[in-house]
This record gives structure tokens, sequence and C-alpha cells, in this order.
């Protein structure tokens, strides 16, 4: 019996210690303190264990046996049937018209025709988004987070972006080559993550994905949008973790920025392989969409809509910025996410809306809105603390549990909250005890500082 409970012990410890020092290492690389000395006082406590295991002290047995006994009881605890909610219809039944959408409207400009309609038929925005309007504005010097180095980096960002709107199409070539939808399906994917993308997944168009009218194009405003492309290849692109750490201050922004500008590139290049191989293609990138990308990414099986209102990926969590081809290219559609798991983790979590400055993020349970059960932002209140303070925030996202970096500690948790209700309560209260329920924000990179 002693010997057994000698390698019981040496085992458990061994995984303590490891799995501590595993989650200890990589937080103090990326200044979290807290979480560091939480790695380390596990990492102490499998030290413990060991020690009890190669000394063998006489209450050696009756450890082994009660931490055989703890491990034994969180299993079953992680198989209970918590939080196991069903699908309720999540596809809505009407369009959204891009003219309504806040980065739509703050592109009018007072004394145009279009500003002018705009308002006249929709009065109750005025009164918003002149006071909007007034304020210093996105990357504006005069704003309280005004950082002129990041600013001119999102600049940039933002300039290659879009200077490839008018790259989304092109002409097709005129021989179209036989291709296996099964194969070019996985071939595209591939060629996704080697143009820069972190993943790709594939559906087909549905009417409740394209906006109803153009709002962002000038030239073409307020025409209708008719989408005759079948299939639509959606892309993530990683947002650095240290420099969304940052948020709402600059560093952020200058992110958003350059993943703006990677998936555009992506998405043009992707667009014009398929062109190529004889069949229609248009890429949809930041101020040039036609479709509703984190509706088109959720039924590509890429994640869910969460309670901010971004697209929630099982790895990374709103931690993306997304671009998207659609095209008439025969593709095989992946399966849509439907990850119960994630909807119940954002349920419970309310952490991106207790930490909103703005508070544009709803508390409360999903509701029905356009046929569909869904959370729904107040996207004015979002857009004035953008212009108030210059930069495009992104506290909700550094906040997300599920925005952690991509680290093995941290999978090993997404692996279980995937699983288990259990699991996901107990994730959100270690999340809150580590990383504090109003985690502050950090520095980042040294390099974006010069002082």
């Amino acid at each position: 019996m002693a010997g057994v409970a000698q390698v019981t012990l040496f085992l458990m410890g061994s995984v303590v210690l490891f799995l501590s020092l595993l989650f200890a290492i990589p937080s103090f690389s990326r200044h979290e303190v807290r979480a560091g000395m939480t790695g380390l006082a596990g990492a102490l406590g499998g030290a413990v264990i060991l020690a009890a295991a190669i000394h063998l002290h006489p209450g050696a047995t009756i450890l082994a046996g009660m931490l055989v006994g703890l491990g034994i009881t969180g299993w079953m605890l992680l198989a209970l049937p918590v939080g196991r909610g069903e699908r309720i219809n999540e596809r809505p039944s009407a369009r959204v018209d891009e003219r309504t959408i806040m980065l739509a409207r703050w592109r009018l400009k007072p004394g145009t025709p279009h500003y002018a309609t705009y308002y006249r038929e929709n009065p109750g925005h005025k009164a918003m988004d002149d006071a909007i309007r007034s304020l210093p504005g996105l990357l504006s010097s005069a704003a309280p987070m005004a950082d002129p180095l990041a600013f001119a980096a999102a600049e940039a960002g933002f300039f290659v972006a879009e200077s490839l709107r008018e790259a989304v199409d092109g002409s097709v070539a005129p021989t179209r080559l036989t291709l296996s939808p099964e194969a070019t399906s996985r071939y595209l994917k591939h060629l996704a993550r080697f143009f820069g993308a972190r993943n790709c997944g594939i559906a087909e168009v549905k009417d409740y994905q394209v906006y109803s009218h153009v709002g962002r194009l000038s030239d073409i405003y307020g025409e209708p949008i008719v989408l005759i492309h079948p299939y639509v290849l959606v892309f993530t692109f990683e947002m650095a973790e240290e420099m969304v750490c940052t948020a709402p201050r600059a560093q952020e922004v200058m992110e958003t920025a350059h993943q703006y500008s990677e998936a555009a590139q992506t998405a043009v290049q992707m667009a014009a392989w398929i062109r190529a191989t004889g069949y229609e293609a248009r890429a949809h990138i930041d101020g040039n969409y036609r479709l509703i990308l984190p509706l088109a990414g959720r039924d590509a099986g890429l994640g869910e809509i969460g309670r901010m209102g971004l697209l929630m990926t099982p790895d990374l969590g709103p931690r993306v910025r997304l671009s998207a081809v659609t095209t008439t290219l025969p593709l095989v559609p992946d399966r849509p996410g439907d990850n119960l798991a994630m909807l119940d983790f954002c349920l419970i979590c309310r952490k991106c809306a207790e930490n909103c400055p703005g508070r544009a993020i709803p508390l409360d349970d999903r509701r029905e809105i356009d046929g569909a059960l869904r959370w729904k932002i107040n996207a004015e209140k979002c857009f004035q603390y953008w212009n108030t303070v210059g930069t495009d925030c992104g506290r909700c996202m550094q906040v997300c549990p599920y925005s952690h970096a991509d680290a093995p500690a941290h999978n090993l948790m997404r692996w279980l909250v995937a699983r288990s209700g259990v699991a996901r309560r107990l994730a959100l209260r270690l999340d809150d005890w580590i990383y504090r329920r109003k985690p502050h924000s950090r520095p980042g990179p040294r390099w974006t500082r010069l002082s």
C-alpha cells in the first residue's frame, strides 16, 4: 500500500508541478504578475506532494487517498449536465441596411444630399450622430488616448485596407478549370493560412448575411445589394494578445488597423486566385463589405455571436478580425458552429458588459430581435466612447476569458470549458480570482513606447 501511495503522490505531484510552471512562466513573460504568482503557488503545492512521495511521510497514504478522491470527485462534477442549453433560432428574418450602422452614419457629411436624405428618413438618429461628430473623433490628436506614433501606425494600416477597396473584384479568366468541390475546399483553406489567415470556414450565402443597401461607398451610396454568389469563405486573423491587453489605449487600435490590412490583403488574393480559375469571386474587406461577416463566420463554423456582438472563436474568443470572399466556385460548406458551451459561458460571464466603459453591452439574457435570439449592443454608446477617447476601445476583447494567450495552460482550460458546464463556472471563478473581475490594462510591448 505504501508503494502505491508513493507512486500516486509522485505522479500527481509531477503533474501539478508541471502544469503550474507551464502556467507561471508564460504569465511572467507577459507581465501578468498576479497570474504568475498563482502559478508559482501551485508549483509549490506540487513540490510538497513530490516531497511527501520521495520521503514517504507516514501520512503519505492518507494524502494519496485524499488526492485520488478529489480527482475522482472532480471528474464526476465535470460530467454533470450543467449548462446544457438547446439550439434556438439565431438566424435573423430581416436584412440589415448598411446605411443604418454607426460607421456608415459617421461618414455622412453635413450639407450633402446623403446627409439630408438619411436624417429626413431617420430623424431619431440625428441628435446623437451630430453629438458624436462634435467629439474629438477616432485617431484624433485631441483625444485623451492620443499617441502620435501608434495613431500614425493605425492610419498606415487603414490606408492599406482603403487602397485595396477597388481591388475586391476583377475580370474572370476565360478558361474555367474543372475542380472537385471537396479537394478545392481543402486547398483553399490551406491557401488562406498560407496567405496569413488564422482559420477559414465555408458557408452558403444566406439573405440575412447580406446587407440590403450600400452604406459606406459614396459613389454608390444607397444602391440595393444583390449578391448572386452561392458560397462564402470567411477568414479569421488573430489580434496579438500583447496589443489587445492595452485596451482602450492606442496600441489596441494600432493592432486593429494592422489586422484589417492583413485581412484585406488575404481576401483580395484569395478572390484573385478564384477568378484566375474561371469563377467569379469578390473580396469583402474593411469599408467595402456586402455582407455581415460575423453572421457568415458563424454559419461557416468559426464560432458563435457572443454577448458583445462579435464573433467568438473557440480558440481566441473575440480576439480576431475578419474578411471574406463570396464566389460561384462550387465548394463544400462547413457545419455551422452551434457551440452551446460558448453561449452558456457568455450567459454566465457578463465580464465584457461589466467592464464596458460606454455601458453599451447588455447584462441580461438574449432577446428575440428580427426573429433571432441574440444579444444586441447599444452601437451609439459604443461609438460615442470611441470618438471620445480616440481609439476603437477593445476593452470587451481584452477582458474576455476566451481572449487569453494561445498558451498550453489556457488551451487546456478551453478544452475543459468546451466539454463541461461545471468547468465553465469554475473557469469563470478562477479567471475572476487570477485576473480580477475588472482586469487592469497592461502597458503593451516596450518598443511601442518611446519613454
